[in-house]
């Protein structure tokens, strides 16, 4: 056995001393008062650690003493005059250990205190909200369970190094442990990222100890911001199947901008988004690719998710086939006065027109035929195709060029029969054909003596003057022209060729509509150029004379310039700005605003320059508010889209420099359907029997839903009244032309009790002195009270916790007879009743009952004196140590004796049967304390 702590051999040196001065003065010590002592008397020990006190006394001969404590010991040393024990294990934040000492006939007693402590070992800061809005509360909550004591304690909430708050607990009571403390914080956006924690700090040092300090782990706070106004989606109203067009999707006013998630897709189709942030900006980019399988109405969506939050914009996008017309002809080349035969065909969808002609329904295609001529060589045929797509009108061109293959011309204009030239100077001889393929042309005199040499510079000389065969061939044909050359000898000035400057002839016109206006080149030469100016690709259109400028006259022109010196050519580009136009497809006179659709309204004008739009509400609600625009390019940032549009009356004005144009537009409003918990409760209940309705379930939206409900899994059988079968969960779904919304309904079915089953144990009736049970069950909704009516005079009737079971020990006459059992809730009541018969020899009860009561006072009156007799000390009580000692017998029955222990057993109803403990007995009460 090992021998005692240091501590414990101090203390009985101490002792002994103490008692070897007492021996050496006995007289002295007999005429001083007697004491008790106890050390040490007042104790710090860590919680679960252990201490040894010391009790001790100067009477010379005590009878008896001891320590009362509830605490756990583990050895004890005695002596006549002094008792050591070692507590171990002390856990109870405080308690007060008495040293006594019987001596002379009177108790010498010393109380102590012990008190425990125990260490921040846990500190904890509660869980921070994964994302907290910035701008609102949250709490932060600090919890140090089982440190103490709490008066010692101070804890500090802490943001980084910065203190939030710090409280200390100076003051509560010396038994309090743990303690927890709570604030209310404003989430700023400087907290993103911002470490949180808590610091507890317990301070002994009053008491002869340290400070003990921990913290918890840090917690990060994630803060952010998101707009509440849905992203601006930026997409083409039609997409050609196999082009490619840009789209992109923006929202403003999110942080952190980084965290935010961008999804975009077309259909089932994700664009996969470039995403550039600009502060608390966002703009995401995409290409969407329009394939044959997406053909039709498909949704353009962008979602912009944020911490579990998003918003979303849909635009329909019309995804659409429209190939290009095909223009054929029979004969590409063919020769003068053959027929070809010129084809334009399309899409089954599509109308076409040829040379104006138009087809006589869509897919049909359209042919002309004509006997080739010289003028139709190089003629440009042009097919157009129309297709409506969602009320737009696409247009689609196809040209194609005829060659057509003639015999050589040669005209005056070309080849003159009559030459005059002035000898001398170096001319360039001349003598063009018309034919196709190109003529090749010889002249030769006829005498054989000459051959003009045409299109080379070279000097006139008399020699050449005569008479001459012009002959020009191709492949079909040939042409002979005789002209005369006259060779003058007297001199002119020098011919120049034709020149065209930007001076005379600029490059690019603009006139406005309505105005008068004529193409003039002039271009510069000797003799003076004739000019002509031509529409670029349309043969024989001149533009000649004074013009009122039509917008039809815009185009490029091809002037030309001739003298005998030559010619010139020049492209001229003419322009023809006008005031602005309305045109009903592309600004509608009626158009339906959609709440949440993100769509705005669209008003394209026409008229050059670009006219500037801006509609304005006319009248009642919307006098003076502004309708916001779509931009007329997609690439352009759109306004922002409203949450709320006012229908009415609005005025849109299209202004350019050159006029302006007004139009009355009637705005409506409609919403897609939407339910919620006012229109759709999500949990109702109906009663089994009443008349079958629907669910009542109703939608917001314009136009008016239709709500349809279904139950889930199986169909809902037509009806005429409710039934218990009818509960579980219905889907509700309510459509409009603009979506769909649905909630999910769970239904509860009540019903009126009914008592199923009553029935008695044993059946058939029982002894007197024998004991029976009856059970009621009941089937109802909400679940059924149950009360029971007895016989008159049946007493000592025990009921289980819900009443289902009555049941009776030592079964008496009394207890025979009708039992009603009665089930109740709020929507009715119901009652079977059952016959209990108690039969046998009445003496024989008679005798038992009273030998069995003269037994039970016995044995009462021996529990009590035996009570008395345990001689339960006041104080308190280790539970552990008294639950299965006889400690804990008289524990358990302060209070209430045997009724007590029944209560805190069977709940209620055992402790209605209970016997009251009596007033005259002293009781004992325990306090229990939770580490």
């Amino acid at each position: 056995m090992p021998g005692p702590s240091p501590g414990l051999r101090r203390a009985l040196l101490g002792l002994w001393a103490a008692l070897g001065l007492g021996l050496f003065d006995l007289s002295a010590v007999s005429q001083e008062p007697f004491w008790a002592d106890l050390q040490p008397r007042v104790a710090f020990v860590e919680r679960g650690g252990s201490l040894w006190l010391n009790c001790s006394t100067n009477c010379p001969r005590p009878e008896r003493g001891g320590l009362e404590t509830s605490l756990r010991r583990n050895g004890t040393q005695r002596g006549l005059r002094w008792l050591a024990r070692q507590l171990v294990d002390i856990r109870e934040p405080e308690t007060q250990p008495v040293c006594f000492f019987r001596c002379a006939r009177r108790t010498l007693q010393a109380r102590g205190l012990i008190r425990t402590f125990q260490r921040p070992d846990r500190v904890e800061l509660v869980q921070l909200p994964p994302w907290q809005p910035v701008g609102q509360n949250f709490t932060l909550s600090c919890r140090v369970p089982g440190a103490g004591p709490r008066a010692s304690l101070t804890l500090t909430l802490l943001r980084g190094a910065q203190e939030l708050i710090r409280r200390s607990f100076a003051g509560e009571p010396p038994r309090a442990r743990g303690a927890v403390l709570t604030a209310t914080v404003l989430a700023r956006r400087e907290d993103h990222g911002a470490n949180f924690s808590c610091r507890a700090e317990l301070d002994l040092r009053p008491h002869g100890l340290g400070l003990f300090e921990n913290s918890s782990a840090p917690r990060e706070l994630r803060t952010f911001s998101l707009s509440p106004d849905p992203p601006r989606l930026a997409a083409p109203r039609f997409l050609e199947v196999g082009s490619e067009r840009p789209v992109s999707c923006a929202l403003d006013r999110l942080f952190p901008a980084t965290e935010a998630r961008v999804y975009l897709a077309l259909g089932d189709q994700n664009l996969s988004p470039d995403v550039t942030l600009d502060g608390d900006a966002l703009v995401a980019t995409a290409t969407a690719t329009a394939s044959a399988e997406q053909e039709g109405a498909r949704q353009l969506v962008c979602n912009v998710t944020l911490a579990g939050e998003n918003r979303e914009t849909r635009e329909n996008v019309t995804i659409y086939s429209f190939p290009a017309p095909l223009l054929t002809l029979s004969e590409p080349s063919i020769s003068e006065g053959q027929m070809v035969t010129v084809t334009c065909t399309a899409g089954a969808e599509a109308l076409v027109t040829l040379e104006g002609v138009p087809a006589t329904v869509p897919g049909q295609p359209v042919q002309l035929q004509l006997n080739a001529t010289e003028n139709d060589d190089r003629r440009s045929f042009f097919c157009n195709a129309t297709l409506d797509v969602d009320g737009e009108t696409l247009i689609k061109n196809r040209s194609a060029e005829l060659r057509v293959l003639y015999a050589p011309r040669l005209d005056d204009s070309d080849c003159p029969r009559s030459w005059t030239w002035p000898e001398g100077p170096e001319q360039t001889l001349r003598c063009k054909a018309r034919g196709n393929p190109e003529p090749s042309v010889h002249c030769t005199r006829s005498d054989g003596r000459a051959v003009l040499a045409l299109g080379l510079l070279g000097p006139v000389t008399r020699d050449l003057s005569g008479t001459y065969r012009c002959k020009a061939a191709n492949d079909q044909g040939e042409a002979v022209k005789v002209v005369t050359l006259i060779v003058d000898q007297q001199y002119t000035p020098p011919l120049d060729a034709p020149a065209l400057d930007s001076v005379g002839c600029p490059e690019r016109i603009t006139w406005v509509e309505g105005t008068e206006a004529s193409l003039i080149c002039v271009a510069h030469g000797v003799p003076p150029p004739d000019v002509s100016c031509v529409r670029s690709g349309e043969l024989g259109v001149f533009l000649e004379g004074l013009l009122i400028v039509a917008p039809e006259h815009a185009g490029t022109y091809r002037c030309e310039a001739t003298n005998p010196r030559g010619s010139a050519a020049k492209n001229v580009i003419i322009t023809v700005e006008y005031g602005p136009r309305f045109e009903e497809p592309n600004c509608p006179s009626n158009w339906t605003w959609v709440e949440g659709s993100g769509r705005l309204f669209s008003c394209e004008v026409d008229g050059k320059p670009q006219p500037s739009v801006e509609c304005v509400g006319s009248g009642g609600a919307t006098e003076g508010v502004l309708l916001p625009l779509a931009p007329p390019d997609p690439s352009l940032r759109a306004p922002s889209i409203p949450s709320d549009l006012a229908p009415g009356t609005y005025i849109c004005n299209a202004t350019n420099r050159h006029g302006s144009a007004a139009k009355t537009v009637i705005v409506s409003a409609e919403s897609p359907p939407e339910m919620d918990e006012s229109t759709c409760p999500s949990h109702q209940t109906w009663l089994e029997g009443t008349e079958a309705a629907a669910l009542a379930c109703a939608a917001r939206g314009r136009p008016s839903p239709g709500v349809h409900c279904s139950r889930e899994g199986t169909p809902w059988p037509e009806q005429q009244r409710v039934s218990r079968e009818d509960a579980g969960t219905y889907h509700c779904v309510a459509t409009n032309a603009h979506g769909t919304d649905s909630r999910t309904v769970t239904v509860g079915v009540e019903y009126r009790p009914v008592v199923a089953e009553l029935a008695a144990s044993p059946p058939g009736g029982v002894r007197p002195g024998g004991n029976f049970t009856l059970t009621c069950r009941a089937e109802a909704w909400p679940p059924a009270q149950i009360s029971w009516r007895a016989p008159p005079g049946a007493l000592n009737i025990g009921l289980s916790s819900n009443n289902s079971t009555l049941s009776v020990a030592g079964a008496m006459g009394s207890h025979g007879g009708e039992y009603e059992c009665a089930a109740t809730n709020a929507h009715g009541r119901h009652a079977r009743r059952i016959t209990v018969r108690v039969a046998g020899p009445w003496l024989w009860v008679a005798v038992g009952g009273a030998a069995g009561g003269a037994a039970l006072l016995a044995a009462g009156a021996g529990l009590a004196f035996y009570v008395q007799s345990t001689a339960c000390k006041k104080g308190e009580y280790n539970v552990q140590e008294a639950e299965s000692s006889g400690e804990a017998v008289c524990l358990n029955g302060a209070g209430g004796g045997a009724g007590g222990a029944a209560g805190a057993e069977g709940g209620p109803e055992a402790a209605g049967g209970a016997a009251e403990s009596p007033a005259e007995g002293e009781v004992f009460a325990i306090q229990l304390t939770s580490a």
